[in-house]
């Protein structure tokens, strides 16, 4: 995977000045982008769907626990939330990181033969950013998982574009709704039996420069539909209004 060069990104903490949000008819849900620090009772639902939901699959040992009672390792979190109120999905976006032992991918490789290969992807691009993207989950309900799958999907490049940096990188073991927005698999790097040994989990990147190129139409034009509703006055009116009630 050839490295495309911009500027060296500025990795220190971003604050966002409003928590982002837009109505998404595909998984009828509200979607927000917020930070742990600012939404706090948002955070706290987040965190409590993943662990019910990671447990459920028998996972568990995959979480952070407490990096995620804290939120200090998380740049931004992304929920969709339901027309009960209900947080129903999320995933959030750790760094941006200035070294690659602070990458979780480095605990997923720990004693298989693609570690070396793993720090090395990761140290290359830490001069122009790298956000992790972990802690991935959805709902039950089938239809609405999947469309919900799909637009968490983009985060990593609405992660990219609110942080300004070049990288995002994610570990899965189901590929292929991740890609969709662009994401690019690091093939040269062996899957890892991680969680456990039922799952064969494999890297993948997005780079801000190239994603266009390997994004389904379908997912760009999403995503350029949601920056243009997070950069108008209408959708920051919408941020204020969500912020509100989630925190009813």
């Amino acid at each position: 995977m050839t490295v495309a060069r911009l500027t060296a990104a500025d990795t220190s903490p971003a604050t966002l000045d409003k928590s982002p949000s837009w109505w998404d008819p595909r998984s009828e849900c509200t979607i927000v982008v917020a930070q742990p620090s600012t939404e706090r009772d948002l955070w706290s639902e987040y965190i409590r769907g993943a662990d019910r939901n990671y447990r459920k699959h028998g996972v568990e040992r995959a979480l952070d626990t407490e990096a995620l009672r804290t939120g200090a390792d998380t740049a931004l979190f992304c929920v969709g939330i339901n027309d009960a109120g209900r947080v129903v999905g999320g995933l959030r976006a750790k760094g941006p990181y200035q070294n690659a032992e602070e990458c979780h991918a480095m605990v997923e490789w720990r004693g298989q033969p693609g570690l070396d290969a793993v720090r090395k992807m990761v140290t290359d691009r830490l001069p122009f950013g790298v956000v992790e993207m972990k802690t991935a989950w959805v709902c039950d309900d089938p239809d609405q998982s999947r469309a919900l799958t799909d637009t968490l999907a983009r985060m990593p490049l609405h992660s990219m574009t609110l942080l300004n940096i070049q990288f995002a990188m994610a570990t899965a073991y189901v590929l292929k709704r991740w890609l969709s927005s662009g994401g690019v698999l690091a093939a040269k790097i062996p899957a890892t039996p991680y969680p456990d040994e039922r799952y064969q989990t494999k890297m993948m990147w997005w780079d801000r420069r190239t994603y266009a190129n390997h994004a389904d139409p379908k997912q760009l034009s999403a995503y350029f539909t949601e920056t243009q509703r997070i950069a108008s006055p209408a959708g920051a009116a919408e941020s204020a209004n969500t912020s509100t009630a989630a925190g009813q």
